[in-house]
């Protein structure tokens, strides 16, 4: 003889859905994303060039490439600074040393005008030449060394919220270099003029290195 016996649940014992927060700190990834990606590089100006020559709408589809790009150089250098930091623990922090140096240096060379800079690469621009360009970009080991968490290479949620994160904000900033590339060419933009956007990134690069330093000797 079997006896049913009435088992009543609780609210919380029905329904229990895991919910997926990132361990690290969102708005901070964010600023560190961001500054790295206004700042002109390979592929920005690549982007910027690809505007001037081809225009906006044609130029557009090279965003694909170039978020390919940065999530290959990434993954791969994100996992293998992981690794290799159990065997080497100094590894990381010398990395991180070596950024703030580099982008202290680039900000330096930023700051004069480039008298060639304004003018467009004769090569043409297309999904793979940008998609190489960004894979040696060095702005990947900066991305996996010092601005992404250890956390998102060693954790498969925060993984995917630092990517989604990433490409959000990489979408609207590609896009707009291409805009700018655009807007300089047509001559419907007279400011900021070449010098000026370069003097304002090497500002920006100056503070961002002197707080990557300081947080890498702390």
């Amino acid at each position: 003889m079997t006896i049913w016996l009435p088992v009543t649940y609780s609210t919380v014992d029905r329904v229990q859905l895991p919910i997926m927060l990132p361990t690290f700190d969102m708005p901070l990834l964010a600023f560190g994303i961001s500054v790295v990606l206004i700042t002109p590089g390979p592929t920005n100006t690549l982007l910027a060039t690809a505007g001037l020559r081809h225009g906006f709408r044609s130029s557009a589809p090279l965003i694909g490439a170039e978020l390919c790009g940065y999530l290959i150089s990434i993954s791969v250098w994100g996992i293998f600074l992981v690794a290799a930091t159990e065997k080497l623990p100094w590894l990381l922090p010398t990395l991180r040393m070596a950024c703030g140096i580099y982008l202290a240096w680039l900000a330096i060379r930023m700051w004069p005008a480039s008298k060639t800079s304004a003018q467009p690469e004769r090569r043409l621009i297309g999904m793979r030449s940008l998609l190489i360009a960004t894979l040696l970009n060095p702005k990947g080991l900066l991305f996996a060394s010092l601005i992404f968490p250890k956390s998102a290479f060693t954790d498969l949620g925060d993984y995917l919220a630092a990517m989604v994160e990433f490409t959000l904000l990489l979408v609207p900033i590609g896009l707009g270099w291409i805009a700018l590339g655009r807007g300089l060419g047509s001559g419907k933009l007279s400011w900021p003029t070449s010098l000026q956007m370069q003097r304002g990134a090497s500002i920006v690069l100056s503070v961002f290195s002197l707080c990557l330093v300081w947080a890498a000797v702390r």
